[in-house]
């Protein structure tokens, strides 16, 4: 049975369609990777998936839960986190304050929670009692992942991870998203950096104009000539 499951979800923004019939499929475990060119929809889908937009036809269904149009407070209960590309950490507050505010709808002991983010981000440990705003980059997108990760997500929802991060740090970022994966974690990721996303995917998406142009693994997308040719640069 999917964890996660968009049937011809429609939606966008003050009217207008993004999305025009997306589908989408995740079993528990796997990570699926959302690509293709600006405007295809892919942030777009990430937002309706967590109710921070307006599904107008379709739906989408976590964990056996009917979840169209539900608020997103109330995904985090169910089991869903969602990282943002841009102001997704607390930049005055140290490493830790916001791992800890990550925490937010706990009312128990989540002490085992912060040691496992920290077993799979180490550089955090260091910085812990660091502020926020003074890591690099690379860092701070740690920060919110780790700080999503403290609610024990079923699932895990990454807009563009490696946004405006170096090579090197790029690479660090996969490396990390795998280790949530193997945590247990199903990851859902929107990435511009196709091919090395495709590269870790159990699953790939390939968006255009708002409808799937592709869906097959991250493997045989890779090799698909037409996919490299429209989509990856060659």
């Amino acid at each position: 049975m999917s964890i996660l499951k968009l049937d011809k979800v429609v939606a966008g923004y003050g009217g207008t369609s993004i999305l025009k019939g997306v589908d989408l499929s995740l079993e528990a475990g796997e990570i699926g990777v959302i690509v293709g060119p600006n405007g295809a929809g892919k942030s777009t889908t990430l937002k309706a998936m967590f109710g921070l937009l307006k599904v107008t036809s379709g739906s989408i269904v976590f964990d056996g839960h009917d979840i169209t149009n539900r608020p997103a407070e109330k995904l985090a209960k169910l089991g869903m986190a969602f990282v943002p590309q841009e102001a997704n950490v607390f930049k005055t507050m140290s490493v830790h304050e916001n791992l800890e505010m990550g925490a937010y709808v706990r009312r128990d002991d989540f002490s085992g929670l912060l040691s496992r983010v920290y077993d799979i981000f180490p550089p955090l440990k260091d910085k812990r009692n660091q502020p926020a705003g003074e890591l690099s980059g690379g860092q701070r997108q740690m920060v919110a992942v780790g700080r999503a990760l403290m609610i024990d997500p079923k699932l895990i929802l990454l807009d563009e991870p490696t946004a405006g991060l170096s090579p090197l740090f790029m690479s660090e970022i996969f490396d990390r998203i795998l280790a949530v994966n193997a945590t247990g974690v199903t990851v859902a990721m929107v990435e511009q950096n196709a091919k090395q996303a495709l590269g870790i995917a159990h699953k790939g998406f390939v968006l255009a104009g708002g409808t799937n142009r592709f869906t097959d693994t991250g493997e045989a997308l890779l090799a698909d000539p037409e996919v490299a040719r429209s989509f990856l640069g060659g």
